[in-house]
């Protein structure tokens, strides 16, 4: 190996003189890098019934930033939040609405829930022969290797009748949670000497009820930390078919690949630091101003050390204040709109106020330091994540799983997606690549010069 990787160290050179190219040729032949126009605008790839964000607003015909909504198939997320006051399962209602369009009833979700209980089982020995080997911190490529072994069990991998992948995918969103559990649990026992438990879910409990009794020695939880636990999830499921997991969904099903390999695709691209991994950011910038302020109630204080932040004077030196703005959402994040009044509650049942007020003045303080800094033509505002590592911290949630607990949820709008894919495109996915290769005359090995 160490051969290997001294091969690759004296021969990257060559990568980076052949594989560069000027980024002034984008604008020249009107290439949108990355899909984006040139103010950041997603390109127009596709057509979707799943869910609508809606980040602006044309008041007179000019283009004006507003208050963030999301919508689950034409319902407002936050409507759906309101209305499940006092009530389980709303992961699992979020779930019915995206793969089936509809708000179920009762007794829908009844039996929708019991479908998602009998899909709460790993194959005879799968947790030991495959979850338990090679234990590793990164849960997000343990979850994708077992994504992949378990379609050597499935006689019917490869058959792309609708009832056929409905069924895997209602199998993989009933048992994500255990892979993420358990991968933690191998990592934890043989990497870090910890206790070894292994909890089955129970199956008339809820994913997110299941979830905190899986990683948990006691098996136990409050109501209020299933609650928000649940919300998280649901907030979570579904952001557009644009984002680049969900797209890759879409990509690979256009290929008519399977859907253990869609899905495995997709967690190999929210496992990107660039995608999944902002609340793990916000904590270790939280963790880092922590040591470095000594009042958080103290503003001025705070604000002096955002403006080091954003100045790359300290923190990660990026010049980035972690969960504020969003590539799509202008003035507010709706999904922290009503998120953040159960952060609130937990923070209260956890005895963890001051670290509420700390947050609350830097998403006070931080729209204000970030614009004093740069140009602003959308507006600034927190988004889900800023608060979300928050939560799963007062949950006691290792930070090992913040991302693979990203994946538990958006595995729902994954599904929705590739079996809308399936429904209404029978064309692969195929963007235009432009060529900037001249021709060389071929030269012999021998007559080539060292």
């Amino acid at each position: 190996m160490d051969k290997l990787l001294n091969y690759a160290k004296s021969n990257v050179d060559l990568c980076v003189t052949h594989d560069s190219i000027n980024k002034g040729l984008y604008a020249e032949y009107g290439v949108k890098k990355g899909l984006r126009d040139e103010n950041g605008q997603g390109v127009l790839t596709g057509l979707t019934n799943i869910s609508q964000i809606t980040a602006f607003k044309y008041i007179d015909g000019v283009k004006t930033p507003c208050d963030g909504e999301l919508l689950y198939r034409g319902y407002d997320v936050q409507d759906i939040v309101n209305g499940s006051t006092g009530k389980k399962f709303i992961f699992e209602e979020g779930a019915y609405l995206l793969l089936f369009g509809e708000l179920p009833t009762e007794s829908q979700l009844s039996k929708f829930k019991i479908a998602l209980s009998d899909g709460m089982e790993l194959p005879t020995n799968f947790t030991r022969d495959v979850i338990m080997k090679a234990p590793t911190a990164d849960i997000m490529n343990s979850m994708t290797r077992s994504i992949l072994t378990l379609a050597s069990y499935d006689k019917d991998k490869d058959n792309l009748e609708l009832s056929n992948v409905l069924r895997q995918c209602m199998m993989l969103i009933s048992t994500f949670p255990m892979m993420a559990a358990y991968a933690y649990h191998a990592y934890n026992h043989y990497e870090n000497n910890g206790s070894m438990y292994i909890h089955r879910p129970d199956p008339e409990l809820s994913i997110a009820e299941n979830f905190l009794r899986m990683i948990r020695p006691d098996q136990k939880y409050t109501e209020l930390e299933a609650r928000v636990l649940d919300i998280a999830l649901l907030l979570h499921m579904e952001h557009g078919g644009g984002n680049n997991s969900t797209f890759t969904t879409r990509v690979v099903t256009s290929s008519g690949s399977d859907t253990y390999s869609a899905i495995a695709a997709a967690m190999s691209s929210l496992k990107g630091k660039k995608h999944g991994g902002a609340n793990i950011m916000v904590m270790n910038m939280m963790d880092d101003i922590r040591h470095h302020v000594s009042d958080f109630y103290d503003e001025d204080e705070i604000e002096n050390y955002l403006k080091k932040i954003l100045n790359k004077e300290t923190f990660d030196k990026q010049g980035l204040i972690y969960g504020m703005g969003h590539a799509v959402y202008s003035l507010s994040d709706p999904r922290e709109k009503v998120f953040k009044r159960f952060v609130e509650q937990l923070a209260e049942e956890k005895h963890r106020n001051d670290d509420m007020t700390l947050y609350n003045n830097i998403e006070k303080l931080a729209p204000k330091v970030i614009a004093e800094k740069r140009k602003i033509f959308k507006g600034v505002s927190p988004n889900v994540d800023f608060y979300s590592g928050f939560v799963y911290d007062m949950l006691g949630i290792p930070k090992e799983l913040y991302t693979p607990l990203f994946a538990i949820a958006r595995i729902v709008g994954w599904s929705a997606h590739r079996i809308e894919e399936l429904v209404t495109t029978d064309k692969i996915i195929r963007p235009a690549y432009k060529s900037l290769v001249t021709n060389r005359d071929y030269v012999k090995r021998e007559d080539r010069c060292n």
